[in-house]
């Protein structure tokens, strides 16, 4: 067993054994906890759920509303099992316990599934690192770039007209040379159709399965048939990149899918920003409509490529945690070391000789955690950039928008986003990784509060008819008028469907039809140690 499934097992045992000393900063509830809490006879999945609860007091966002341990009573949970169901049913309490004065319910609360918090969630620690975010549900790339499936993700126009609604660089489905846009005519030889829940879950169980057949009918109107083999891929993020010339214009394109690592993400954002400063590019349109979020640090890369040099030095963001943190008072994440990329135990070379860093030992103040810019690339002088964003838009996606909007002419069209100005980091629990909402992120502006998402400033569907970059696409057709024209675009926006008929886009809304439950989430990985 590795120290980091070992962590925080008999934390509570710990806790308790620990002797009353005020100069150990520790919250009061804990210091209660640990000097009251019996832990004879108690079951390890209730020593879980009792560290769950006092990491949520000292860590969580919202920590000011939680009741005391006592009214809470963590073991109380053991009703729904000893493992990750009755510990995901712990933490939703939790994160139920603060409402949002503007809509009457919790920050947390997950419309599209209100059994889930919309924004934390725990995980077996081997899965870490990820993109789980759904129990269960089918995963797609991995914020290291990582894809073990086709590659291609479905969504339906109507009942007998589905379509591909992206493809992952390097996979199956795009060595098969399979594009957005195009329309999905069968699936091992059964022709596709989503008129009803049967057919959806034929669909979702064809895509779960190691190989399929797909009749496609390209965009062209060739039809072809793949055998699709599902494999394990290395992907970009940066699924399209183009330069569109509009009279004076030149408009740089780009679709990022996830801000994944910035290893794997910086080479193919280099290139494009590259060819974008060298065609003189003056405006800029960023695809983010898929994008759920990732790493902060990839995030800030793409803001200091898209920012001017006379940002340089101005503040980006500001990351602002609990006040027991910002007070250096959450002396449980002592129990939290810090590991580096490799897997291995930091050492904190200002503190005593020998030590190993924790979480504990890391500056949680406002000064501490605000981050300006540094310009990257050689991309200058940009008029607007227009974002394409949806409700899957979240995160650090949202964080990379709003960073610019103070200094730059930021437009977003699409749909409203899925609102998470909140992030965190990993606590290892026993053999459970919980990402529990540490932090809420604000622009230079003090602009943060978009927990019911970013609105648009121009609405446009997402027409998935049409391939990324086609200029005819509903979306980036809406954000070339107005960067070339400065007003909304009422005509052209059409969508073709298979019988040939065209349409309004208002009138057509599309649905996701496969189980892909991608990462949403702002993942903090760096960390400032306290001098």
């Amino acid at each position: 067993m590795s120290l980091k499934t070992l962590t925080g097992i008999l934390l509570v045992a710990a806790l308790a054994s620990c002797k009353k000393d005020k100069e150990t900063n520790v919250s009061a509830e804990t210091e209660t906890v640990a000097n009251s809490i019996s832990t004879t006879g108690a079951t390890r999945a209730q020593l879980t759920m009792d560290s769950l609860f006092l990491y949520a007091k000292e860590v969580y966002l919202w920590n000011d509303v939680l009741p005391t341990y006592n009214v809470f009573n963590p073991r109380n949970y053991t009703t729904y099992g000893n493992g990750l169901t009755a510990f995901e049913k712990e933490l939703f309490d939790i994160t139920q316990y603060k409402k949002n004065s503007s809509t009457g319910k919790p920050y947390e609360y997950y419309a599209a599934d209100p059994t889930y918090p919309k924004y934390s969630y725990i995980e077996e620690s081997e899965t870490s690192g990820t993109t789980a975010y759904r129990p269960n549900a089918l995963q797609t790339v991995s914020l290291e770039g990582v894809g073990y499936d086709f590659g291609l993700a479905l969504s339906s126009v109507t009942a007998t007209d589905i379509r591909i609604r992206y493809v992952n660089p390097n996979s199956p489905a795009d060595k098969a040379g399979l594009t957005r846009g195009d329309r999905i005519v069968s699936i091992n030889n059964r022709t596709s159709r989503a008129d009803s829940q049967t057919e959806v879950n034929f669909i979702n169980n064809a895509l779960e399965s190691s190989s399929i057949i797909v009749k496609i009918e390209k965009t062209t109107g060739a039809t072809v048939t793949h055998t699709l083999n599902k494999i394990n891929y290395t992907t970009s993020p940066v699924m399209k990149t183009s330069v569109i010339e509009n009279g004076a214009k030149k408009i740089g394109y780009i679709v990022f899918a996830r801000f994944s690592n910035l290893s794997n993400a910086q080479t193919g954002l280099d290139n494009a920003f590259k060819t974008f400063a060298t065609a003189g590019v003056t405006d800029l349109v960023v695809d983010l409509r898929y994008n759920g979020g990732g790493y902060v640090t990839t995030a800030e890369y793409l803001a200091n490529l898209i920012a001017p040099a006379s940002t340089s030095g101005k503040v980006m963001y500001t990351e602002y945690y609990n006040a027991i943190m910002q007070a250096d008072k959450a002396t449980i994440l002592k129990n939290q070391p810090i590991y580096d990329s490799s897997n291995k135990l930091i050492s904190y070379s200002s503190g005593v000789n020998g030590k190993f860093a924790t979480y504990a030992d890391v500056d949680y103040s406002v000064s501490g955690n605000t981050y300006k810019f540094s310009k990257k690339g050689a991309l200058e002088n940009l008029g607007t950039v227009c974002f394409i964003v949806s409700g899957s838009t979240a995160s650090a996606s949202e964080l990379t928008l709003n960073a610019l909007k103070p200094y730059m002419k930021v437009k977003l069209v699409g749909s409203t986003t899925y609102g998470k100005p909140v992030g965190f980091f990993g606590i290892n629990i026993d053999g459970y990784t919980v990402y529990m909402s540490n932090f809420q992120s604000k622009n230079a502006s003090g602009e943060g509060d978009y927990f019911n998402g970013l609105s648009v400033d121009i609405s446009a569907t997402d027409d998935v008819t049409r391939d990324f970059g086609d200029i005819r696409e509903v979306c980036l057709s809406k954000a070339i008028a107005y960067i070339t024209s400065g007003t909304t675009l009422t005509a052209n926006t059409k969508m073709t469907l298979k019988n040939g008929a065209t349409v309004s886009s208002s009138e057509v809304t599309t649905q996701t039809l496969d189980n892909q439950s991608d990462f949403k989430g702002m993942v903090e990985t760096r960390y400032k140690l306290k001098n």
